[in-house]
Parts: structure tokens; C-alpha cells; sequence
């Protein structure tokens, strides 16, 4: 039984949302950060960033602290407002491609979190879980809803077609072209029909933002622990989530660079290589597999496929069936040596959107050695690995829509 409520989001003005609206913080780079908070004093990153006002790079408790300070002098400056009554949101997002995505932006139980009701499918670093943690005990809010994802619902699906024929809040686009929507809904009916619905599903499941709801769920640990006279209603026990129908998920795969071949020569890395795949030169023409265990390599100015010899590997779990795993397991620790697939400096990734190019030109300038390419995972591949409790490598998944700071607020 999945568990949603209404909440008072603090949003920014109709005016001026286009203005607030930003990426994740860590999606910029620091010129981008900085051209935009130069020239646009409405901007998200002006909270995240406070220590742009001082010309000072700003960490710890001390930046939580003035985070703080910059939210409250949005609100008092107006630029934010809270809703009087909770309330959901019908959320539309239309990207550059023409991929049309509906949802709802809810406040969504840790308990279910903690019981597994809302599952998993990655691992989480606890120092970045920690340091989250501490982030929002002190800023008191939290500004990027966490994507989850649900089994396609005609009843939602309609209450969320119905709101959109009314007023919108929002309706503004973004540089990158993505066109935002906003709806309340208010009405208690329709807030409880939405509620059963939810109530008769089993799971949900993470997308996207496994750090954030793994922090909010020790924010709720420690809040609860904290609390002689805890309810489980207090507003620690939730977390914003924007929650869309599987149908609506858009996978991408990250592609695989390698800086070096462990030492091997090209003709051993390819002897080695045909120990378990059957491979193709294909030259100069551009190769992208079309099926799962199958890959695309780029290496010395040359595209090969690489077919999986699949006697040679055994599928015991719905982990091993996933591509990026079976190429770790197959490839690149036993005969490129990397083990640590989220730390190790001699790999890099590449979302699919841009893979055949990036990978072409990243090694032909002598940056990297080889480039391996993969189909995309499937929403039921995700599924089945959370749902017998693994975590998929780093990497394995990129995943639309990508949401926005600041367009909802969630208060602690």
C-alpha cells in the first residue's frame, strides 16, 4: 500500500518561475554558474550558492546556514509564496524531442522507504547520504522532487487530463527548450480518489534520486528518534516526489570510455576479448547494437560488434542479465582491471543521447583508449533487480524527464 499526501508547496510567482527554475546544482559548470547568477539575481542558484554574494567559496554548516538565509529572503521578497490549502500538482513536462511526460508531485512516505514499499535499484554512497542529511536538517526544505514511478493507471491518468484542462500556474520553457506545466489539485474528492489509487498498489519504484530519498529517510530516522511526542505525521515523515507512469519513463543508456587496455596490446585485448565474445570488424561505419548482450566497440579508429558467447556466461540473478553489469563482469575487470566502477579515474561515461559521436571523438584524440556502447535498459529489467533487493552499477541508467530546482518546495 502506497502512501501520498498533499502538501503546501512554497512555488515561485507565475511571473517569474522561468526566472528560479535551475538544474541540480552540480550540473554546471562553474562558468555556467556563474554567467547565469550574474545576470539573472532570480535564479535557484543564488540559494544554493550563497557564497556568491560574498565572492567566497562557502561549505559545511556555514553554507547550510546561509542557504537558509537566501530562502527566507525570497519569501520575504516575495518571489516565493506558499499554497494556503494542500494540495497535489498535475506536472507536465515537454521536452525538445516531442517526449510528452504526466505525473503528479506528492509528498511520499519514508516509512515506505524504510519498508520497501518504495524500491531501490542503486547503491548509495553514506557519505553523500550523511552530508544530504545534515543539508536539510538545517535549511529546513527540500527544492527537487525525487522521480518515482508507477504502473500505468487509468484512473490517475485521467484526473491528471481533467486538471489540465483548466488554469495552468506555470507554463513556461526552458534554454534547453523543455516546456513546464503546473496544476493544483485541491479538491478533497479528487485528493482521496487519488490516494485509494495509490493505496492499491504494492510498490513504487526509484527512477531517479536515490541519494535524495536515502537522505530524507535518515532525516526521518533522526527526527522521529528526536520527537518524544512523534505521530508520523509530521512533515519529516515525507518527501517530494514527482511520481510518473511507467509509460511515461524514458531510458537511456551511459556508454563506457576507458583511458587505457591494463597494459595489453590492441591484437591481445582482442584475443582476450574473443575468449567470450564473438566479434565483427565493422570498420569505419558507425555500429550500435540492437539487442541486449550484444555491444558496440570503438577502438583504434575502428567500430566492432561484440556478441556475447552466451555458454560462457551463466545468468543466475535479473542482475547478470543487465548489460552494463555483464560488460563489468566480462570485460572490464577481468581484462581491463577497473573494480571500483564509481571511483576509478581510468573511466568515464557517456549518456546514450550522444554516444556514437562522443565516443568516436574522445578517443580519436588520444584521450581514451577504447569505448564500448550498450542497448538501453528496460523499465522491467530495473524492476526485477529491486525487486530481489540488488543495485545495479553506477552508470547503468540515464533516465527521463530530468526535473528542475525550485519550481516546488517541500518544507521540513
Amino acid at each position: 500500500m502506497v502512501k501520498v499526501i498533499p502538501f503546501k508547496a512554497v512555488r515561485p510567482t507565475r511571473a517569474i518561475v522561468g526566472l528560479v527554475a535551475a538544474r541540480p546544482y552540480e550540473s554546471y559548470t562553474v562558468d555556467e554558474r556563474e554567467s547565469r547568477m550574474d545576470y539573472n539575481p532570480y535564479s535557484f542558484l543564488h540559494i544554493v550558492n550563497p557564497g556568491y554574494k560574498y565572492d567566497q567559496v562557502i561549505t559545511g554548516e556555514e553554507r547550510y546556514r546561509l542557504v537558509r538565509n537566501r530562502y527566507m529572503e525570497f519569501k520575504e521578497d516575495g518571489i516565493f509564496i506558499q499554497d494556503k490549502t494542500p494540495s497535489f500538482y498535475a506536472y507536465k513536462i515537454v521536452n525538445r524531442h516531442g517526449q510528452i511526460f504526466n505525473g503528479i508531485i506528492a509528498a511520499t512516505s519514508a516509512e515506505d522507504y524504510e519498508n520497501d514499499i518504495i524500491k531501490k535499484h542503486e547503491d548509495t554512497l553514506a557519505q553523500r547520504e550523511e552530508i544530504f542529511k545534515s543539508y536539510l536538517q538545517t535549511v529546513g526544505f527540500n527544492a527537487e522532487p525525487v522521480l518515482l514511478t508507477y504502473p500505468d493507471n487509468d484512473v490517475i491518468a485521467k484526473i491528471i487530463q481533467e486538471a489540465q484542462k483548466g488554469y495552468a500556474e506555470f507554463e513556461f520553457t526552458m534554454t534547453y527548450r523543455d516546456t513546464h506545466y503546473l496544476w493544483k489539485i485541491d479538491d478533497k474528492e479528487t485528493i482521496t480518489t487519488i490516494q485509494n489509487e495509490f493505496k492499491k498498489m504494492g510498490t513504487v519504484y526509484i527512477a531517479d534520486g536515490h541519494h535524495r530519498s536515502s537522505s530524507s529517510y535518515l532525516l526521518y530516522k533522526d527526527e522521529k528518534d528526536k520527537n518524544p511526542n512523534h505521530t508520523g505525521e509530521e512533515s519529516y515523515n515525507f518527501f517530494m516526489s514527482y511520481l510518473i507512469p511507467e509509460s511515461d519513463l524514458v531510458i537511456h543508456e551511459f556508454s563506457r570510455l576507458i583511458k587505457d587496455l591494463n597494459g595489453l596490446t590492441k591484437e591481445e585485448f582482442l584475443i582476450k576479448l574473443d575468449g567470450i565474445y564473438r566479434i565483427e570488424n565493422r570498420g569505419m561505419m558507425p555500429y550500435h547494437p540492437s539487442k541486449q548482450h550484444h555491444f558496440s566497440m570503438y577502438l583504434d579508429g575502428e567500430f566492432y560488434s561484440l556478441y556475447l558467447r552466451k555458454s560462457l556466461y551463466k545468468f543466475n540473478t535479473a542482475l547478470d542479465e543487465l548489460d552494463a553489469q555483464l560488460l563489468y563482469k566480462t570485460v572490464l575487470q577481468p581484462i581491463l582491471g577497473i573494480n571500483d566502477l564509481r571511483n576509478d579515474n581510468r573511466i568515464s561515461y557517456v549518456n546514450g543521447r550522444h554516444e556514437i559521436v562522443t565516443i568516436k571523438s574522445s578517443v580519436d584524440s588520444g584521450e581514451f583508449k577504447v569505448g564500448f556502447g550498450m542497448i538501453p535498459a528496460t523499465v522491467e529489467q530495473i524492476k526485477h533487480i529491486a525487486d530481489e533487493g540488488l543495485k545495479m552499477p553506477p552508470k547503468s541508467t540515464y533516465i527521463l524527464p530530468k526535473l528542475r530546482s525550485g519550481i516546488t518546495i517541500y518544507e521540513y
